[in-house]
């Protein structure tokens, strides 16, 4: 099977995208109940992210999200226009001066959620891949 990309601007309301694209790649990955929530969850974060940190909410600028099929597993990936980030200077949401901070918890959750999580060109692309 071959990679399925899909792109559109950076606009909140295109959030809900990323449930039907889930769904259409659903069949024909025989996604389990419990995988496809952990994907939903941690692609949502992932586009949440490129539209309101990386593409600062510009509706201009293009989120280009691709499902890529592997023999035993799948791979999302999420790439944004944006400046980029040092992700690895991202604060610990579980410390306790953290706890209580309305934000900060995408990166944490996709890294819960995905089997391996790796980000790219300076943090404008991450790949979250989940085995099957």
């Amino acid at each position: 099977m071959k990679a399925v990309t899909i792109e559109f601007p950076s606009i909140l309301d295109n959030l809900r995208i990323v449930e039907s694209f889930i769904d259409q790649n659903r069949e024909d990955y025989n996604i389990t109940d419990d995988l496809y929530g952990n994907i939903l969850i941690a692609l949502t974060e992932a586009v949440n992210n490129a539209i309101q940190h990386g593409n600062r909410n510009d509706k201009d600028k293009m989120v280009r999200l691709t499902c890529k099929p592997g023999s035993s597993e799948l791979s999302f990936v999420v790439e944004d226009q944006g400046a980029g980030f040092d992700y690895s200077i991202l604060p610990d949401p579980t410390s306790e001066e953290n706890l209580l901070k309305p934000d900060g918890r995408g990166v944490f959750l996709m890294k819960q959620l995905s089997d391996v999580l790796r980000f790219d060109n300076a943090g404008r692309k991450v790949e979250m891949v989940f085995y099957l």
